[in-house]
């Protein structure tokens, strides 16, 4: 039997989540953000949650985890290196088909290592340039960009925020997940290529040039290529990538060392690498975990999933899983479906984690506002004159997420 207190409970976790499908509340100024942080709060005020018990329902590991890769994105955004990297693309004598395979491929590479968000927003004024410069329709590039993004960063379990906490909840290990997302990842990125190279609508606009343009941005644009502190990055990541794959030093306490590495600069004061730490988004996740803690403990989750088993649903089996991950992710965005769907993955939790994390990851391609990739890229595009709307996205985005998905679907089921 329920009491008032687990209703009220009800009624704040219903409009957390109706604020992570509309991004924020009617009349009310509030982001994802503060919805969550306000339902935090009610929730502690509703069921007499002490603090300390409150603490303890966020997963400390994936928030350390998150904030230390946001440090090292910071340390490689302000060194230059995502701009530097694109120019380099630019600048090849390559065609049209050529120069979408590099710009995939390297937002895809650089994205499976830091964060998604930032490789959008680094690059997408760079790409618009350079498409402009040679006489090439934007759209293809930007949404090449914003889906490669998102699929790069399933490859591994720092790509993306919600990786980072399936892959600390379940305690993953790196190189299993590596090797089992690879393959989806690769044949994604191509079969995303191939659709906006030759698919429909895809040369729309497009004229091919002889040869390469170069690329000029003013230094209010971007920062300057700073090769000592891009190296110092990309050294710091590569010894983290390494002791990942190859020793059982915990995740989030390598990666806090690494940043705390990074912040020892000269250079580069630690107050302006920390106002590149997406703080909004690292209370987003405190705020769910309490939020979710205070549904659990009212026993309804595990009245409805008990009841979803009862109607042949079975969130513990690979299909039901993969279309409710698919299908929550693109209702209240992949952080908070996965979060919800955590607590559920039944057995074998490892094979389940794989799969949700592929296909939370591929599902944020699927609309336009699925990941917030693809709204800083429409946003910035915007403000270079580039309109991308939901209709152009959606048809790149729509066949291009069943078909990674197909392929999760294909690959992990072929694996056993």
């Amino acid at each position: 039997m329920h009491d008032g207190r687990d209703w009220g409970v009800v009624v704040v976790f219903a409009t957390v989540y109706l604020g992570m499908f509309l991004g924020g509340l009617p009349r009310l100024k509030l982001d994802r953000s503060g919805v969550a942080l306000l339902g935090a709060i009610a929730v502690i005020a509703l069921t007499g949650m002490t603090l300390e018990e409150a603490a303890r329902s966020v997963d400390l590991p994936t928030i350390v985890l998150l904030f230390a890769f946001m440090v090292v994105a910071a340390q490689m955004r302000l060194g230059g290196f995502y701009t530097e990297v694109t120019r380099r693309v630019g600048a090849m004598p390559l065609s049209r088909a050529g120069l979408l395979a590099a710009l995939i491929a390297v937002a895809g590479a650089m994205s499976a290592v830091f964060s998604n968000d930032i490789i959008c927003l680094a690059m997408t004024p760079v790409v618009v340039r350079l498409c402009l410069q040679r006489g090439l329709d934007p759209l293809p590039f930007l949404i090449g960009l914003a889906c490669a993004a998102n699929i790069g960063s399933a490859a591994t379990l720092i790509g993306n925020p919600q990786n980072m906490l399936i892959g600390s909840v379940l305690r993953l290990d790196f190189g299993v997940y590596l090797r089992a997302a690879a393959v989806p990842v690769i044949v994604s990125l191509c079969l995303l290529w191939a659709w906006l190279a030759y698919g429909l609508g895809a040369r729309r606009g497009a004229v091919e040039l002889q040869r390469p343009i170069g690329i000029r941005l003013d230094a209010a644009d971007a920062p300057v290529f700073d090769r000592w502190q891009t190296a110092k990055g990309l050294t710091v990541a590569g010894v983290l990538m390494m002791v990942f794959l190859f020793t059982g030093w915990p995740r989030e306490v390598a990666a806090l060392v690494g940043a705390g590495v990074l912040l020892l600069s000269r250079r580069l004061h630690s107050s302006h690498v920390m106002g590149f730490v997406d703080w909004p988004l690292i209370l987003l996740f405190i705020g769910l975990f309490v939020v979710n803690h205070a549904f659990e403990t009212t026993g309804l989750a595990a009245e409805a999933v008990a009841w979803l088993r009862t109607q042949g649903v079975h969130l513990d089996q690979p299909g039901p899983l993969l279309v409710v991950g698919v299908l929550l992710s693109n209702l209240v965005s992949n952080v908070p479906a996965v979060m919800l769907l955590l607590p559920h993955l039944g057995a074998d939790p490892a094979s389940s984690g794989i799969l949700l994390a592929l296909v939370s990851t591929f599902a944020g391609n699927l609309l336009l506002v699925g990941s917030i990739a693809n709204l800083i890229v429409a946003d910035l595009a915007a403000k270079e004159g580039v309109v991308l709307d939901w209709k152009r996205h959606a048809m790149t985005g729509l066949p291009v997420t069943l078909a990674s998905v197909a392929v999760v679907w294909v690959w992990l089921v072929w694996r056993g």
